[in-house]
């Protein structure tokens, strides 16, 4: 009887999957070790490939960082970029919808890693952590201005003197997403992700709705 052929190393994929393995690798190594203490070699282990050939790719932990955000974090914003362009709706709709995006964008366990990391090492790293701010950080809330403005001129948001809710959508998205990963377990009063989502998309829409009587309230602080 024959025995059982083992499967293909990793190495014998296709060459274009191994940027996304390295990725995958890194997100591991990054979330494991921290970014300061990672090695090249440890990440080219865990995506079946040489040092050398990683290098192909990547040529620093820097560019392996930057090549994770845009891969694991942009996309998401780009998503909510497109829910604008489409405007398949009112504002409020496009703003909840963005909401619900990002949240199961940042509760998914490689999202984690990655805000983790960003908040605990990349302070260290001021080229890392600018780049962050200016591809992720400003370009969310500009998205989030965007969207808040657009409700503002279809007399659904009231005009606020100031951009507070594109700040809070994203510290509440995230924070609360971290929050129910890895606390929830603690909390003997825990609530469910559902509830904690939901709680979101009231808190922010409630808060900016124009609603009857409040058409006076042009320029009123959130």
């Amino acid at each position: 009887m024959s025995t059982p052929s083992a499967p293909p190393p990793r190495w014998h994929r296709r060459p274009s999957a191994r940027p996304e393995e390295i990725l995958t690798a890194a997100i591991e190594v990054f979330g494991e070790v921290g970014f300061a203490r990672a090695r090249l070699d440890e990440v080219a282990r865990r995506a079946g490939i040489s040092k050398g050939t990683l290098y192909l790719y990547f040529d620093s932990k820097e560019a392996i960082f930057r090549a994770m955000v845009r891969s694991r974090v942009i996309s998401h914003v780009e998503s909510g970029e497109a829910l604008l362009e489409r405007r398949d709706g009112s504002a409020r709709l496009v703003l909840e919808q963005f909401i619900r995006v990002w949240w199961e964008a940042a509760r998914q366990p490689e999202m984690a890693k990655i805000i983790r990391l960003v908040h605990s090492e990349i302070g260290n790293f001021p080229g890392l952590a600018q780049f962050f701010s200016d591809e992720v950080i400003a370009r969310t809330r500009r998205l989030l201005k965007r969207i808040v403005d657009f409700g503002t001129a279809q007399g659904e948001f009231r005009n606020l003197s100031n951009d507070f809710p594109s700040w809070a959508v994203g510290s509440l998205v995230v924070h609360g997403a971290l929050r129910q990963r890895f606390w929830a377990q603690y909390d003997p009063d825990a609530i469910s992700d559902e509830q904690v989502v939901n709680g979101i998309v009231d808190l922010i829409l409630r808060g900016i709705e124009l609603t009857p009587g409040s058409a006076s309230q042009e320029g009123a602080p959130c």
